[in-house]
């Protein structure tokens, strides 16, 4: 008879992401990741002390997919706020168990406004933003926000099942919130 895998702390890790993703956070727990693995509860209890402390580490990879998803691809013709909103929206039809996971647990608290308005990645982007539309980087800051405000309430509609997704309706929302506030700022 082979000998069994050692199971490690990462496979522990994607197996629970990889549970969330199909079933929801709700899903985790010893058993559903031994299931998972093939193996029975007392790896995955070795590796980490509580289920908890796997929540908060399979959050770290959900947020790294997230960003990875929903980032820019420099597609021609798009402007770089309306394609990161687009696949914000896109990531709460397409990955609803792992928005509602990021975005919609108790547990894990979102950022306030300034932590979110001074993350490195996002500075990047709205000075190229501000450049590409002629705007100061506080407006295009102001463009991004109102941006984002919309698109996660599109995206928490969609993950939630309360709304149907329909591309072509929401990329236009976007546009136009996009656009009205980007001219809005060019005219000030």
């Amino acid at each position: 008879m082979p000998p069994k895998p050692k199971i490690n702390k990462q496979m522990i890790l994607d197996a629970s992401f990889e549970i969330i993703r199909e079933q929801g956070h709700e899903m985790i727990s010893a058993r559903t990741i031994a299931e998972k693995l093939g193996c029975s509860t007392q790896p995955v209890m070795y590796h980490f002390k509580t289920i908890e402390e796997i929540r908060e580490e399979a959050y770290k990879l959900a947020d790294q997919y997230h960003t990875g998803y929903i980032m820019p691809k420099g597609d021609k013709g798009y402007d770089p706020l309306l394609e990161l909103g687009l696949n914000y929206v896109r990531f709460g039809y397409e990955e609803k168990n792992l928005f509602r996971f990021l975005f919609q647990t108790n547990s894990f608290a979102g950022l306030n406004v300034a932590a979110l308005m001074s993350d490195p990645g996002l500075g990047e982007m709205l000075s190229m933003v501000s450049s590409e539309v002629g705007c100061t980087e506080d407006e295009a800051g102001d463009a991004f926000f109102s941006l984002f405000v919309c698109a996660h309430g599109i995206a928490s509609l969609i993950a939630n099942n309360s709304m149907e997704y329909e591309e072509a309706i929401f990329r236009k929302v976007l546009e136009n919130s996009y656009t009205s506030l980007t001219k809005r700022g060019q005219n000030q």
